[in-house]
């Protein structure tokens, strides 16, 4: 055996209807009614329709469509008696909350009702009493059906569009956070490539270089080891200085440091030559390029960093042996290609987390080019070490920024 459960009726609709029976109640002990002449029924029938009013009142939010139907029921019913002025107010307030909290459908359905109502009711009552009163009875039906319609409609559109607006606030605050994060996810990185490119080679260089000088009891090697490692470390420390700075200044007010192009290289592979002697490393540069010219800066950047990486890790881990820095242009890409002969080293050697592999491939990702790096077996047999990465160079600068 199934059972009907009810709809809990809202605290403030049962105040609202606890109101309005009392009123009723109210006018009806002081006979005070809507008409003078008893059509049905003795004086206490007015009461059946304020009491089913006031209940639908108390359902007006909880089941609107049903309070409607039954409240217009009892509005019809009221007609019949000498009627109560409360009966009346209250079936007005049950059309006007069936449209604010009704489904969508009902709240557009339920205005053309009442007023195809309204309009009904005048034409048959002024042909059936021809004359002027069937037109007041006609305004007075569109004051209790088709107003309060009509009024829960605009209402029921204001919190709509007020629902809409709040939503779209929502969520344009929701994606100015997703991009802040972001931005601060992606200038995290940034910064942590520069850094670990900028300091990655010079503190490589001291750390091979005081190696070979605590390893080898010579005087000769002792001072050439400790010049290449004061060399790099005032250079380490003047990067440092550098990026602590840009990152301190807000006001914007110095002058930025020029980015590193790929006319550099040159110096780069000396200086990187420089330090790779205790190694056994000899660097050597290719550039292929037919006429080689300025590239977008994010490109030349980004080719920059992957040669100082490249020979980074090469002097941190390659066995004894060329390292060639090599250099091509294609239609609308730089392609770099860095091999280091692979296998163990004898000597001193540096650690590696992995960040430098890393840094080079979300630069590569950042100008949407191609990466890889492992090692190969070329045509002799003989394993090497390989960096490649591909830049395409037709975009501009500011679609790769």
């Amino acid at each position: 055996m199934g059972y009907v459960t009810l709809p809990r009726p809202h605290r403030i609709d049962l105040y609202i209807a606890a109101i309005g029976l009392v009123g009723g109640l109210i006018l009806w002990w002081f006979g005070l009614f809507v008409t003078g002449d008893r059509l049905i029924g003795p004086r206490w029938a007015t009461l059946v329709p304020l009491v089913v009013m006031a209940t639908m009142e108390a359902l007006r939010r909880a089941a609107p469509q049903t309070a409607l139907l039954v409240a217009t029921a009892a509005i019809v019913g009221d007609q019949f008696t000498n009627g109560n002025l409360a009966t009346v107010l209250m079936f007005t307030d049950v059309v006007y909350a069936a449209v604010v909290y009704g489904t969508p459908a009902q709240a557009r359905r339920i205005p053309y009702t009442m007023g195809l109502i309204t309009v009904t009711v005048t034409v048959v009552f002024l042909v059936w009493w021809q004359n002027a009163v069937a037109l007041l009875v006609g305004v007075l039906t569109g004051m209790l059906s088709f107003l309060p319609a009509i009024t829960g409609a605009i209402v029921r559109n204001h919190r709509e569009a007020a629902d809409s607006a709040r939503l779209r606030a929502e969520q344009t605050a929701l994606l100015a956070e997703m991009d802040r994060t972001q931005a601060v996810v992606a200038e995290r990185s940034r910064m942590a490539r520069e850094l670990h490119d900028m300091v990655a080679n010079h503190l490589s260089a001291i750390a091979i270089h005081s190696t070979a000088a605590l390893s080898l009891d010579e005087p000769a090697t002792t001072r050439q080891a400790l010049t290449v490692i004061r060399e790099n470390s005032v250079a380490g420390l003047a990067e440092m200085r550098r990026l602590i700075g840009l990152l301190r200044d807000s006001s914007g007010d110095t002058e930025p440091a020029a980015a590193p192009t790929l006319a550099g290289l040159d110096a780069l592979v000396a200086q990187s030559a420089a330090n790779a002697e205790p190694s056994g490393l000899v660097l050597a540069l290719d550039d292929t390029r037919q006429s080689p010219a300025a590239l977008p800066a994010p490109v030349e950047l980004a080719a920059y960093r992957i040669v100082q990486e490249s020979l980074t890790n090469a002097l941190k881990h390659a066995a004894p042996g060329e390292v060639r820095v090599t250099l091509g242009q294609d239609p609308g890409a730089l392609w770099i290609r860095v091999t280091s002969p692979y296998g163990e080293r004898p000597g001193p050697t540096a650690p590696g987390s992995g960040a430098g592999l890393l840094g080079m491939r979300e630069r590569v990702a950042l100008l949407d080019g191609a990466f890889e790096a492992g090692p190969v077996t070329d045509d002799e047999g003989r394993k090497t070490w390989r960096v490649r990465a591909e830049l395409p160079v037709g975009a501009s600068d500011e679609e790769r920024t």
